[in-house]
């Protein structure tokens, strides 16, 4: 049997700890697919509410060189204990061993082996929908509307108007409601086909907000009334990471 080749080299130990805070919210283990043209990651959380999409193409990586298809699963906590072993400016090299550890180099002197684990993916299909509604905010300003709904509710309500974004919640100590109108710093773009209103659980969108919100400066949320929310995050040298919401069912 012909082994494929396979090793990927970031500048820096940034991408990798984006990747990783992002897979953390929702899976403990999580299987890579490597390809001619890139590194991905698709992941659903135990109860099917929220999914992860990465895509990390070739032309992202300080070096990338690999000839096939290749999986490989890692524990997540155990990968995340390496990566935070490096500084900031480390690069970061990952090859597969031919006895099928995972060999990670950070910086100039630090060499890792980690045991790979066996690969439990099983393919995810990305919801198909169209959005009609879409807002860009900065990542400071989503963190702090995040954090001043949370302080009552454990839901998050956005509805949109073509010149207004409404994020609401409610629970039993209180209600809190923020505006954001065309124009004002902080909501960079609103467009829509028509008005929509999701409700969705505010500790999934908090979690990757998070995790994710501070690697970026915009954040990009689609949605329509009653579907799923997706988020997107544009990280510098990663490509993008697209994280899925199942809408908050009301209950009767």
């Amino acid at each position: 049997m012909i082994k494929l080749k396979f090793s990927a080299k970031t500048s820096t130990s940034n991408e990798w700890k984006a990747v990783i805070s992002a897979i953390t919210t929702l899976v403990e283990e999580a299987t890579f697919e490597a390809t001619v043209e890139g590194i991905s990651f698709r992941g659903m959380d135990p109860s099917h509410v929220a999914l992860i999409d990465i895509s990390w193409p070739n032309s992202a990586f300080e070096k990338y060189d690999c000839d096939g298809d290749i999986k490989f699963g890692v524990r997540i906590d155990e990968f995340s204990k390496l990566i935070k072993r490096s500084e900031k400016k480390d690069s970061v090299e990952i090859n597969i061993s031919d006895d099928n550890m995972l060999l990670v180099s950070i910086g100039k002197n630090k060499n890792y082996k980690m045991r790979l684990i066996e690969s439990s993916a099983s393919d995810t299909p990305l919801p198909k929908i169209s959005y009609d509604s879409k807002i860009g905010l900065s990542s400071n300003t989503l963190d702090k509307i995040l954090g001043d709904i949370d302080v009552v509710s454990d839901y998050l309500i956005i509805k949109t108007t073509p010149n207004n974004v409404e994020f609401s919640g409610k629970g039993d100590s209180g209600e809190a409601t923020i505006n954001l109108e065309k124009g004002m710093e902080g909501l960079e773009e609103i467009s829509m086909t028509q008005e929509s209103t999701g409700t969705y659980s505010l500790e999934y969108v908090n979690d990757i907000v998070k995790a994710v919100g501070s690697t970026v400066d915009s954040i990009t949320c689609e949605f329509s009334s009653a579907k799923p929310l997706r988020v997107e995050f544009k990280v510098a040298n990663i490509g993008r990471i697209h994280f899925y919401l199942a809408p908050r069912v009301e209950s009767q």
